[in-house]
């Protein structure tokens, strides 16, 4: 997993409350293997027409949008089933964020999992960052994982909570099993001591 770097660029807006993982990712591409490139996949039914051909009207396809990393949504992003590949989708296109009121709790956890932040800020702040991004396409959006701010295309800034775990192994991108083996010497000195406790019994 890759460090979460502070983020300057382009945001889009997904002005849609309740988007589930199976508009994220059909279902389709669920048995699809890891080391596949999930971004082809991103919005898939939304993206393109039966035929192949991009879709015009969706959002994604816009040029000002396509250079995207963060995404601003309406509440329950991410809701709907438990596919971690819906986190996959959006990570290999090249999203780092979500900002939303809300998000599907599976959805959230997969998230923080992959290197992808959710970002929980009140719904008026959302709305607003919405219509303003609408208003100027391939605006801009800061995001500070470290001093935990978002920073609006203008100007305005947004404080964000964060798990402490979450936020320590987002920064120094660590998975579960390599935030484990930071934790070698300690395991390795329970284990000692246990063991002469239990060779003493």
């Amino acid at each position: 997993m890759e460090p979460f770097e502070p983020i300057d660029a382009v945001a889009v807006p997904i002005a849609a409350a309740n988007v589930d993982t199976d508009q994220i990712i059909p279902s389709r591409f669920l048995q699809k293997p890891r080391t596949d490139a999930f971004g082809a996949y991103l919005f898939r039914d939304q993206r393109f027409r039966a035929d192949g051909s991009e879709n015009d009207a969706f959002v994604l396809n816009r040029p000002p949008y396509r250079a995207a990393r963060v995404v601003v949504a309406e509440r329950n992003f991410g809701c709907g089933s438990s596919r971690e590949q819906a986190v996959w989708a959006l990570y290999d296109y090249g999203i780092r964020a979500v900002i939303a009121p809300s998000f599907g709790d599976i959805f959230a956890t997969n998230a923080t999992k992959n290197g992808l932040l959710p970002i929980v800020l009140p719904e008026a702040d959302v709305l607003r960052m919405l219509e303003r991004l609408q208003a100027q396409p391939g605006a801009h959006l800061q995001v500070n994982l470290a001093a935990r701010e978002v920073t609006g295309p203008d100007g305005s800034v947004h404080r964000f909570d964060v798990d402490p775990f979450v936020r320590r192994c987002l920064l120094e991108g660590l998975d579960e099993l390599a935030y484990t083996l930071t934790l070698v010497d300690r395991i390795e000195r329970f284990e000692a001591a246990y063991g002469r406790e239990g060779a003493g019994a």
